[in-house]
């Protein structure tokens, strides 16, 4: 099986489509945490609330680049993999050659053994191959970006009165030869979450619902293909418990956060 077969076995199993961030921000993590690897600490506790109401786990690899945060990391993924839950890497990795045979790696056991990862196709198809290739584990490739400064280039018209990223979607459903690709929309342009779906038949991973304030009923709606697709919050989840009297408070307000928003998004399904 595949990574979006095992996801959409999870989505059934939860009767979930919700991704949950793993994005320990040392600024932010509760004071109360005492421990060698804080970000494992607090990850643990955020799996331990939200397991029963995550179909992912989506860690993103600019709160682990150290030592002790790649440590934390492999014992996250290990941990979600424990509770049964896939963990989506959001790398945004996208180089060539060696380098990208070199990344690949994440998705290894002698990495991290992540099951899928996030990519930047801006160098192309070979720098995405290392990836494609391994038709057990998932990729989702940057399409259309919720960031403000996405429509700097992915909203210029290359021809045929269609944007790039238009073009990025088409070119990555014809690379899908495992079946195993998904693309990055954003929730904050529902009109262009429609046009996407309308486009092409590939799972979405769709940021930008919670803190960022993005469209939860598009997410939905556009973001599945088959009942298969991820709506990500990160900060409006795992940091729901600040300002929480004690740590169990604490972790209480994340998983109900957890539920909530799997509750929302519900409604659409």
């Amino acid at each position: 099986m595949g990574f979006f077969d095992d996801l959409e076995a999870r989505i059934e199993a939860t009767d979930s489509v919700v991704s949950v961030g793993l994005d320990p921000d040392p600024d932010r993590l509760p004071a109360f945490l005492d421990s060698e690897l804080p970000r494992w600490a607090f990850n643990r506790r955020v799996i331990d609330a939200t397991h029963e109401h995550a179909a992912c786990y989506k860690p993103n690899a600019a709160f682990y680049e150290d030592g002790d945060g790649w440590r934390a990391l492999e014992e996250t993924i290990a941990y979600a993999h424990g509770k049964g839950v896939p963990v989506l890497l959001d790398a945004k990795r996208g180089d060539i050659g060696n380098t990208a045979r070199q990344y690949a790696k994440l998705l290894d056991e002698s990495g991290l053994d992540a099951d899928a990862i996030t990519l930047n196709p801006y160098m192309g198809r070979d720098t995405l191959e290392p990836y494609l290739s391994r038709s057990e584990k998932g990729v989702f490739v940057l399409c259309r970006t919720s960031n403000r400064g996405g429509s700097d280039f992915q909203d210029l018209d290359i021809g045929n009165d269609k944007p790039l990223y238009q073009y990025v979607a088409q070119r990555c459903a014809a690379w899908n030869d495992h079946d195993n690709v998904g693309l990055v929309v954003g929730a904050t342009a529902p009109e262009e979450l429609e046009t996407l779906r309308d486009l092409v038949d590939l799972p979405f991973l769709v940021p930008g619902v919670g803190a960022q304030g993005g469209d939860a009923e598009a997410a939905v709606e556009f973001g599945l293909a088959d009942g298969v697709g991820l709506v990500n919050s990160s900060r409006g989840i795992i940091f729901a418990g600040e300002g929480a009297d004690d740590e169990d408070a604490y972790f209480r307000a994340v998983g109900d956060a957890a539920k909530r928003l799997k509750r929302r998004l519900d409604e659409f399904r």
